[in-house]
């Protein structure tokens, strides 16, 4: 190779070099979190401190219109035929999908979230929001056939997947102690901001 050549490869060689090096350290960072489950260690104002799920520290700025729900344990018997519910579930053996946990909305928020999505609760774990179309009860399991608006699933919810359901609430259910779920975005300083929080009530941690 001649000189000329060999001073117009060496930038390229470093450039493609640094490009790799930066898109290996941003493949490494973790994705930015919409969501945060944890335990509520103190409220200050308007800044919830929380523990998350794996650990972490987090303040969570509520916004002015922040909307707080319960969640309270239900039955498997109080899903019919009709109702429009939630439900985290992971590949099953067949084909088929387990539900992880079912969430059954009042009818107040009938429609919520309609559809099915990848969800971060577990590897490989979907969330849907679907209206029951069809309920087949067995000895230990219900088989569920769910329809949303681009498509239908079937699940099988065991008789120990966890069944909740919404109730209101208010501020003075962010507890030291209540296990929370929260929606939320970044700032730019890094700090979190949320507009949603759901707040098991009586010891509950949210199952979605």
């Amino acid at each position: 190779m001649s000189m000329h050549k060999s001073k117009l490869v060496r930038p390229l060689v470093a450039g493609a070099m640094l490009a790799a090096s930066f898109l290996a350290a941003a493949a490494q960072q973790p994705p930015t979190p919409t969501r945060v489950r944890g335990t509520i260690e103190k409220v200050d104002g308007d800044v919830v401190a929380v523990k998350s799920r794996s650990g972490e520290d987090v303040k969570l700025h509520m916004t002015s219109d922040i909307r707080l729900v319960g969640i309270i344990k239900i039955s498997l018997a109080d899903i019919k035929v009709g109702s429009f519910i939630g439900t985290t579930t992971v590949p099953g053996p067949d084909g088929r999908q387990d539900a992880v946990e079912v969430h059954v909305f009042p009818e107040n928020m009938r429609g919520t979230g309609e559809g099915s999505r990848p969800y971060d609760l577990k590897p490989n774990s979907t969330m849907t929001n679907a209206t029951v179309a069809e309920q087949v009860a067995g000895t230990e399991c219900q088989s569920l056939l769910i329809k949303y608006k681009d498509g239908e699933k079937k699940v099988t919810v065991s008789s120990d997947t966890p069944v909740v359901t919404y109730v209101p609430a208010d501020k003075s259910d962010l507890k030291t102690g209540a296990k929370i779920i929260a929606f939320v975005k970044q700032l730019p300083d890094g700090s979190f901001e949320t507009n949603r929080i759901s707040v098991g009530r009586d010891g509950l941690t949210p199952p979605m």
